[in-house]
């Protein structure tokens, strides 16, 4: 009969189907082992090859919003100080130019009698003036411009026999000094120097100058004009060279009728442009 025992020292034999597991659990342990790696190295790769972030530089701070206001001296930017000044009770006012730089209309005024003045009253509240120094008996009138490129304020005063010439630079009237240091005059055929005022432009800017119109034989006129340069404050003046700027000229050309007048551009003394002294 045969044992159903092996023989003694003969190898067990291997039971069914046990082999097969454990080569599966194998297969799949290398499997999974080899997916992780294989996982972790894509990761690796992945950080190794995306670029790091560059931090883009600040926007550098944004500038404060410009005015269109220009900025200046206090002139300029907020007009003359305001004072406790005021215009005499009577006085011719009229509305002129911006005389203190601020943008807006300012007021030129004449007060009559004895103590007659000529003054400004800005838009700002300040009022500053001058006693008219003229023996001359005959009513003022005034007119107020800009001349020169750097835009001086001046006033013109016409007394009939002669004209003053005033500085209003600084908020203040202040008599132009000739360069012998006297108050300058424009003689207005009293004296024979001279018969009028203007301002002519030159190189784009009104200048003043001293006119005169003279008469010949023919009854035709030779204009010479004298140019008039003012200092930076508007309150020293030097002659320049006179220069004939007309010949033979009708006495209704304008160069004669402008020659026997005040003015300053388009503006004339005794005019609804500025201040008559009151009578």
């Amino acid at each position: 009969m045969t044992s159903p025992f092996p023989p003694t020292g003969a190898p067990d034999q291997p039971q069914p189907g046990s082999g097969g597991r454990r080569g599966w659990v194998v297969a799949l342990t290398a499997l999974l082992v080899v997916a992780i790696v294989v996982i972790v190295v894509l990761l690796v790769n992945r950080d190794d090859s995306t670029p790091a972030p560059v931090a883009s530089p600040s926007a550098p701070p944004s500038a404060p919003p410009t005015s269109s206001t220009p900025q200046a001296s206090e002139t300029t930017a907020a007009g003359c100080a305001p004072n406790d000044a005021t215009i005499p009770a009577g006085a011719d006012v009229v509305t002129v130019i911006d005389v203190d730089g601020d943008g807006r209309p300012d007021q030129a005024w004449l007060s009559g009698g004895a103590g007659r003045t000529f003054g400004i009253t800005t838009a700002s509240g300040a009022t500053f003036s001058t006693p008219i120094e003229s023996a001359s008996p005959v009513a003022a009138s005034a007119i107020v411009n800009r001349v020169q490129s750097d835009g001086i304020p001046i006033a013109l005063v016409d007394l009939s026999r002669e004209a003053l010439v005033y500085s209003l630079a600084g908020c203040a009237v202040t008599p132009v000094a000739n360069e012998q240091g006297e108050p300058y005059t424009f003689d207005l055929g009293f004296a024979g120097t001279g018969t009028g005022v203007g301002c002519s432009t030159d190189a784009g800017s009104l200048r003043l100058a001293g006119l005169n119109a003279v008469a010949d034989t023919a009854g035709t006129y030779t204009v010479t004009r004298t140019f008039v340069d003012l200092d930076a404050d508007g309150r020293h003046a030097t002659n320049a060279a006179p220069e004939q700027v007309a010949l033979g000229a009708g006495a209704d050309e304008p160069v004669v009728t402008t020659a026997q007048e005040v003015s300053c551009g388009e503006l004339v003394a005794g005019t609804d442009d500025g201040p008559v002294e009151p009578q």
